[in-house]
């Protein structure tokens, strides 16, 4: 009775706390996503020690339910309008910030004299953004502008394009070492094919069946009890739960003429989730990390930035709009789940450079989760004005 009162109490404090950090962020250039991570930090392990013994064994499920709505409401963002409207911009900007981030990270580190393998992957995990992060960012400014709609879109496909690149670059590992690169390239076939099958094969009977009952708590349990079987099932089959849910939202986005109501009653209901997850992800942050990264973090780091900014750059600006290419690869710094997914895949593949991977990733999500929201919020707030 001990430990659910103690987990009931961090819950209602973390409530109370987000409320806070709700108004603190609408007043002030901090994000609340920021401000709930620094809150997680210092309540967390590593500080107070007042989240102690949920952290480890609530966050990968907390993470993994928010992460799935996320996609999912992503996902809707690609209508075929919307696609006509911007397909062009998201695709090329995208793709320029993927492939720049790619090979500015990775050869930038091997000039610098880390072993190839381990710049390779490095830069494939650099392509990785938030998309939790970015989403809320964009919706607690309350942005509908083209440059936020068009970075909505962005973080919702980009993941892709880090997806094949990470699966290339593994593949090439392997190759280089004398074996397994056809399995790794089959793996990352695989894992990106399912994803799509599963999100599209659970989309069409969503589309089809779901808002065909009254609105409120029935539309809520249907969504939600679909969106978390895709999820579910995805982590069972191995493959991306994210581009699965993700896929799923495309699919009854495009094809559900008959309402939009799932989407709705995801919104309703994901901040709470958010709300932990950020919470949890900054209680799991641990000091010695930065530490054990060494003068890898700091090139990383410096390199990824410079890759976001001059993809964005080299993508262009969005037409008939003002020019944003100063803005849109800062709005795109947030890195998380996905691109700590990536280094524990590279680390069970190629154990021989996990440990050099591993602290450098999980470092530079520390930094990028902190400032990469604070970077959002202002091209956002820039691009709004221009």
């Amino acid at each position: 009775m001990e430990a659910v009162g103690g987990m009931l109490v961090s819950l209602g404090v973390i409530f109370l706390a987000a409320l806070v950090f709700d108004a603190v962020g609408r007043r002030t250039p901090l994000p609340r996503v920021t401000l709930l991570m620094l809150f997680g930090f210092v309540a967390g392990p590593s500080v107070l020690g007042f989240l102690p013994d949920i952290t480890k064994a609530w966050f990968p499920v907390v993470a993994d339910m928010a992460l799935v709505m996320v996609g999912f409401l992503l996902g809707g963002q690609l209508t075929v309008g919307e696609l006509r409207q911007r397909g062009g911009p998201v695709i090329r900007i995208s793709l320029a910030v993927a492939g720049t981030s790619f090979a500015l990270v990775g050869l930038g580190l091997f000039a610098l004299g880390v072993p190839g393998p381990v710049a390779l992957v490095l830069g494939a995990v650099a392509t990785a953004t938030a998309p939790a992060a970015t989403a809320d960012v964009v919706h607690e400014t309350g942005a509908d502008t083209p440059f936020a709609r068009t970075l909505l879109d962005i973080v919702a496909v980009d993941d892709v394009w880090g997806l094949v690149l990470f699966s290339i670059a593994l593949a090439l590992c392997n190759l280089v070492a004398g074996d397994g690169a056809g399995a790794v390239l089959l793996h990352g076939v695989r894992d990106l094919g399912g994803a799509l099958l599963l999100g599209a094969a659970l989309g069409v009977p969503m589309a089809y069946l779901t808002g065909r009952i009254e609105p409120g708590e029935p539309t809520l349990y249907e969504a939600l009890g679909l969106v978390f079987l895709c999820g579910g099932i995805a982590q069972l089959l191995n493959v991306s739960f994210l581009l699965a849910s993700m896929t799923m939202g495309v699919v009854v986005a495009n094809l559900a003429r008959h309402h939009t109501r799932p989407f709705h009653a995801i919104e309703g209901i994901e901040w709470p989730f958010i709300v932990v997850f950020f919470v949890l992800a900054g209680a799991s942050l641990e000091v010695e990390v930065l530490a054990h990264a060494g003068s890898w973090l700091a090139a990383y780091v410096v390199l990824r930035i410079a890759g976001r900014v001059l993809g964005g750059w080299l993508g262009g600006s969005l037409p008939d709009g003002p020019d944003v290419r100063p803005w849109m690869g800062l709005a795109l710094l947030p890195q998380a789940g996905v691109a700590l997914g990536m280094a524990l895949v590279a680390a069970q593949h190629l154990p021989e450079i996990g440990e050099s991977i591993l602290p450098v990733v999980v470092a530079a999500t520390v930094i990028f989760e902190l400032i990469g929201p604070i970077a959002t919020r202002a091209a956002l707030w820039r691009t709004a004005r221009a």
